[in-house]
């Protein structure tokens, strides 16, 4: 999934909060998570899970537009 869809996922997810009250959460900077909703970086793994955790959403939906699965069982 390209970074510009990425990023409009996590703006939409952000919702009211603002971009310092994310990043404090997430212990990141504010240029960092800046730059991941605008397109111009892609979070490192670590990140992507606190990203995923915080906004209560599977990695695979948020940032490879798949839906997790029940596997055999």
């Amino acid at each position: 999934m390209n970074k510009e869809i990425i990023g409009k996922k996590l703006i939409n997810l952000r919702g009211d909060l603002t971009r310092e009250e994310v990043a404090d959460e997430l212990s990141i900077s504010v240029s960092a998570l800046a730059m991941y909703e605008q397109g111009k970086r892609t979070p490192r793994d670590e990140i992507k899970i606190k990203l995923s955790n915080f906004y209560d959403v599977s990695i695979e939906s948020l940032f490879f537009n798949i839906e997790p699965h029940n596997m055999c069982g």
